[in-house]
């Protein structure tokens, strides 16, 4: 029998989970690391799956009126999956995005038909390094989008359907895929949606699988971290330096920091050596799966995501051999 999807929505969600035993043998560590592959969501990330849960949601709540615009402050992602989502269901959509972040994203956000609403970093932050202070620039262009233009503002850092998504839809089919055997989840913290909804998700189902939060070396504030003044790191999409509303500290049970270079390294060579062509949230996901594997969770298994395309940073330094 055929198998015809009658939109790009129903292609979101069920990725695969891929082992990881060519890099393990590589990295010379003992167990098992479990991929999931968001990239290959329609928009090339896990925002996807958030979306369309937070617009479907927002449709079934009545706060979201047929034809009226969307606006979402975004470092790229959630734009990308807002875009598509409200280009098939008729929603003008606006993101408000930090000139910080890279060219690929508003490229793709524009070609699935967005307008962008671009920020000016604060003062001295650098191109391709997005920090709280212009996070909060961003969200505060937003707002003011949303108020003045009657816009529906999605809210991913404070929506409460962000993590529901994860729960209902990633941890599930984690869970599924797995088949249960699961020691550890490890994911990089931006809105703290995901790590909320699949750390939420699977200790429903095991309350012995521990959750670790994963952050940039200079951007720590979970267990018992403290960020530097001003950080600067690699990884776009988070590390903002802040605890995440999202996040209920009750569902960490720890906390791993990665420097840029390593998460940079990581990143390549979960390329070469397994063809997944993830970001650099990915790559800091995988180094920290990694490093519990050395430590604490020898002989484990480990979980973790591939968030999004490494397609989408191409004008970065992060595959840039020449």
């Amino acid at each position: 029998m055929g198998d015809v999807r009658k939109s790009v929505l129903e292609c979101i969600g069920n990725t695969p989970l891929v082992e990881i035993s060519r890099l393990c043998a590589k990295y010379g560590v003992r167990g098992r690391i479990l991929v999931k592959l968001e990239m290959m969501n329609p928009g090339a990330s896990k925002k996807d799956r958030i979306a369309l849960y937070m617009i479907e949601e927002a449709e079934r709540k009545g706060l979201l009126r047929p034809g009226q615009t969307v606006v979402e402050e975004t470092s790229g992602n959630t734009g990308n999956g807002l875009a598509l989502v409200c280009a098939l269901k008729g929603y003008p959509f606006v993101a408000a995005m930090s000139k910080g972040n890279s060219r690929e994203r508003m490229q793709m956000m524009r070609g699935l038909g967005a307008d962008l609403l671009l920020v000016d970093q604060s003062p001295g932050s650098k191109p391709g390094s997005v920090t709280g202070a212009d996070l909060k620039r961003v969200e505060e262009a937003a707002v003011e989008f949303a108020e003045k233009n009657g816009a529906f503002l999605a809210n991913q850092f404070y929506n409460a359907d962000n993590s529901a998504a994860h729960e209902k839809g990633t941890a599930e089919e984690i869970w599924r895929q797995a088949d249960g055997v699961i020691d550890y989840f490890v994911d990089f913290v931006g809105t703290g949606g995901t790590y909320a909804g699949v750390a939420r998700g699977l200790k429903a189902r095991n309350r012995s699988i521990k959750c670790f939060v994963v952050e940039p070396e200079k951007a720590g504030v979970y267990g018992g971290h403290t960020p530097d003044d001003d950080p600067v790191h690699v990884i776009q999409g988070g590390g903002y330096a802040e605890k995440r509303v999202l996040v209920d500290e009750a569902e960490v049970d720890g906390s791993v920091l990665v420097t840029d270079e390593e998460c940079a390294r990581t990143t390549r060579d979960l390329a070469s050596a397994e063809g997944i062509f993830g970001g650099y949230s990915t790559g800091a996901n995988v180094f920290a799966a990694a490093s519990l594997l050395r430590g604490e969770a020898r002989g484990k298994t480990v979980v973790c995501l591939a968030n999004d395309s490494g397609l989408k940073y191409l004008s970065t330094s992060l595959y840039r051999y020449d």
